[in-house]
Formats: C-alpha cells, sequence, structure tokens
C-alpha cells in the first residue's frame, strides 16, 4: 500500500478513535502491525495512545488489542512442560511487594510450572527483576533455551522478556510512560495479558493493588481494571482471576531489594509471628491457591491452602527458592548485605493514622533503590523497614522506620521520613489487606 494511502487511513483511524468510535479488529490490527513494521509512526501511535485514553475501549477493542500486541512477538515454547499445568501471577505493583519471589518456588513445590516473565522498577514501584539481581551472580537475561531448561529441572524461573515476547506492547509502554497514557485501564489490561498470553498459560491470578503506593487509587477504578482483566483474559482463552489488595502501606516490612529479598526469604524459611509478615505469606497463598484449584491440582480452597501451607512449613518451597537461584546463576549463602540502619522515632504518643507512601517511595528512589528512568542503576544495600502499621498504639520515642544507607546521605533523608508517618491522638482502625 502507498506511504501515502497508509498515512491517510492511519489518520481517519485516530480521528475515529479520537471521536470516541469504536475501531474495527482490522483497523485495530493494521495500527499495531503498521507500528511495527515501520508504516505508523511513534507520534500516530502517541496519538492513538491518548485517544484511548481519553475515550477508552470497549471489550472486544481491548482483546483485539491484546492478540494483536501477543501476535507481534512469539510464544514461549510448551512442549517443556508436558501435561504439567503452566501457571502464573502477575501484581499491579506497589512498595513492598516481593510475591513473586516467594509464589513461584512454592508453586513449584505444587506440582505446577512457573514459567515468570517479570519486569524491571520504574517509579515507586520496585521490580521483581531488580529484587533477585541484588543476589550475587543471578541472572535474568536467560536464552530460550536456558529458561526451558531451568523451567525442566527446578519447576520456575524468572526471567526479563526477550525482544521477541510482545514487541508492540514494549514499544508502545515506552511511548505511554512519556506522553502520560499509561493509566488507561485499556491499554493496562492489553499490556499485561499480551505478555503473559505469551507464556502458554493453563491459568493467570492477578494482584491489583488499591491505595496510595498504586496505580490505582480508588476500589471503584481497581474493580474497573480486575473486570476488565478477567473478562479480556477470558475473552483470549486464559482463564485469569483477580484479588484486590491495599496497598495504602507497604505490603510487609522491608522496602527496597537486598531487603526484600531478606525479608521474602525469612517467610519461605519458617512461619512469620510478626502480623506485618504474616499478611505477605497470606496474601501469596490465596494468590496460589486460587491457582492450584483452577487448573486442578487441589481440590478446592481449602485443600489448596493446606497442601501450601506444608510446602512452606516443611522447608520444600525454600528448596525450589535456592534450586531457582542456583539455576540461574545465582549464589545464595544467607542474608544479604544492607545498608547501615538509623531509626525514625515517633515524635508522640498516639496511633497511626497515615503511612505517606508517595513520600516513602521517592526517598527509596533518591536513595538509588529505584528508578526516575530506565537505564537508571539500582543500589541493592539501600531500603527502608517500616516498624509501624495503621492503627497501632506508638509511643514516643518508639522506633516508626527504619532508614538503610550509606551514612553520608543518612541526614539529608530523616527528617523527610518522619514526616511519612502521620500520628494522632484517637484511635485508628487497623487496615484490612482485602478491601
Amino acid at each position: 500500500m502507498h506511504t501515502t494511502v497508509i498515512g491517510m487511513l492511519t489518520a481517519n483511524l485516530l480521528a475515529k478513535k479520537r471521536d470516541g468510535n469504536a475501531l474495527r479488529d482490522d483497523e485495530i490490527r493494521f495500527l499495531i502491525e503498521g507500528f511495527c513494521d515501520g508504516r505508523v509512526a511513534d507520534y500516530q501511535m502517541s496519538a492513538f495512545a491518548m485517544a484511548v485514553c481519553v475515550n477508552g475501549m470497549s471489550e472486544r477493542e481491548t482483546a483485539t488489542l491484546t492478540r494483536a500486541m501477543l501476535q507481534s512477538g512469539d510464544l514461549l515454547p510448551r512442549e517443556v512442560s508436558g501435561q504439567t499445568p503452566r501457571v502464573d501471577k502477575h501484581s499491579t505493583g506497589g512498595l513492598g511487594d516481593k510475591v513473586s519471589l516467594i509464589l513461584a518456588p512454592l508453586l513449584a513445590a505444587c506440582d505446577v510450572h512457573v514459567p515468570m516473565v517479570s519486569g524491571r522498577g520504574l517509579g515507586l514501584t520496585g521490580g521483581t527483576l531488580d529484587k533477585l539481581e541484588a543476589i550475587p551472580g543471578f541472572r535474568t537475561d536467560l536464552s530460550e533455551q536456558a529458561s526451558a531448561a531451568v523451567l525442566r529441572q527446578v519447576g520456575a524461573f524468572i526471567i526479563s522478556a526477550s525482544e521477541r515476547i510482545a514487541p508492540a506492547d514494549r514499544r508502545l509502554y515506552a511511548l505511554r510512560d512519556v506522553t502520560g497514557t499509561v493509566e488507561s485501564i485499556p491499554l493496562i489490561t492489553s499490556s499485561i495479558l499480551s505478555k503473559k498470553l505469551a507464556a502458554n498459560l493453563d491459568a493467570l491470578v492477578m494482584d491489583v493493588k488499591v491505595g496510595g503506593a498504586a496505580f490505582m487509587k480508588t476500589l471503584d477504578d481497581a474493580r474497573a481494571l480486575a473486570r476488565s482483566i478477567e473478562n479480556v483474559g477470558r475473552a483470549a482463552g486464559l482463564p485469569t482471576r483477580v484479588l484486590i489488595s491495599d496497598m495504602d502501606q507497604p505490603l510487609g516490612k522491608a522496602i527496597g531489594n537486598a531487603i526484600e529479598v531478606n525479608e521474602a526469604v525469612a517467610i519461605l524459611e519458617s512461619q512469620p509471628s510478626d502480623p506485618a509478615l504474616q499478611g505477605v505469606r497470606e496474601l501469596t497463598v490465596r494468590l496460589c491457591a486460587s491457582l492450584l484449584t483452577r487448573v486442578g491440582v487441589a481440590t478446592d480452597l481449602d485443600d489448596a491452602t493446606q497442601r501450601l501451607g506444608r510446602a512452606l512449613d516443611d522447608g520444600s518451597a525454600m528448596e525450589r527458592f535456592q534450586a531457582m537461584v542456583a539455576a540461574q546463576g545465582g549464589r545464595w549463602t544467607g542474608e544479604l548485605d544492607v545498608a547501615p540502619g538509623r531509626a525514625v522515632q515517633a515524635e508522640q504518643d498516639g496511633y497511626v493514622r497515615h503511612l505517606d507512601c508517595q513520600r516513602i517511595g521517592s526517598t527509596l528512589v533518591s536513595l538509588g533503590g529505584g528508578r526516575r528512568k530506565l537505564g537508571d542503576s539500582i543500589d541493592p544495600a539501600v531500603g527502608i523497614r517500616m516498624q509501624v502499621r495503621i492503627g497501632d498504639r506508638v509511643e514516643r520515642g518508639q522506633p516508626v522506620l527504619e532508614l538503610h544507607c550509606h551514612a553520608s546521605r543518612q541526614n539529608e533523608y530523616l527528617e523527610g521520613l518522619r514526616k511519612a508517618v502521620e500520628i494522632t491522638e484517637d484511635p485508628v482502625p487497623p487496615r484490612p489487606l482485602f478491601p
């Protein structure tokens, strides 16, 4: 087709979506295929993303967009699993979300395969790959052959996406990130599911976070995203269940990279007595139980929960974690080194009313524990450890959090973190993990 004709057709489709009209399946495929082969320019795809962000998409449009982005690349080979169910989990992200580090080996210990293609942190959201790379030698850039070997040997891997997995999504996301079009439920849905469909899964579970440190700030928005992911996943042939969990405070106590790996391992090694760590375990088990029942490995949620509890308590999940680390080149010799800590203390008696997750996350990024833009380097040793939860009773002088960073930089961040914990005289109810 002549370049001028293509340009005119593209402009017509952009105007159609700009005006709030639905695109046909062939029109969506034309845009994605043209974007991949250069017929549709970046600025045109940016305009498309903005039109979708403003006017939305129907579930049919979103499903078609998802399939088009999936078909822009390769699928992970299925033969490595044979008849063993293949499952995975995805989270919309937040502070302290180290669930994947526990979930993948735990599921592998329960006779399913977990080919997890994960991402890096950007902004306040920590990346699973960054956390794992705090382990000396751990490799996330495995070839297709190497990752297949790990899956056969261990039952789980956690790797970065190759350039051939949904490349249309990779390019479109880069445009969304710089054009203010990240917050779009159809674009979020298609981005997540195009990559997960490429893993040839039998079932997917989604953890949609809601709250101050989450993508979705309100429960209504979180529910809308959950419905979109479930319905589009089902339409694309991937059974998908969604759990909504709270992110108005960090998950667990540890926020950072090495410090989160240590916390995840602590949960794998023993049943935690700390309520914050119990919450991490409960969320992980709920997500896993949903998958085990969906693929028939467990008869019901009670059966799945008991089986998962045994795998944690008898050490078999920890054994899989160590095997996965070794298979991916890592050397696990014990707790990872973390920068020296210094406590921030409560300045009055009272109750924790609010935790400023934006301030906490921004501080971690400034310390080098996260990225402002792709390509920024990560300092795995820095982190923050929360000592209180919303609703806790505190006394003046009691540590409310601990800052872990290199001594020369501690003072400049301590005052800001002190403001991140709001204390009031009146009792405050604790926040439920599941709204």
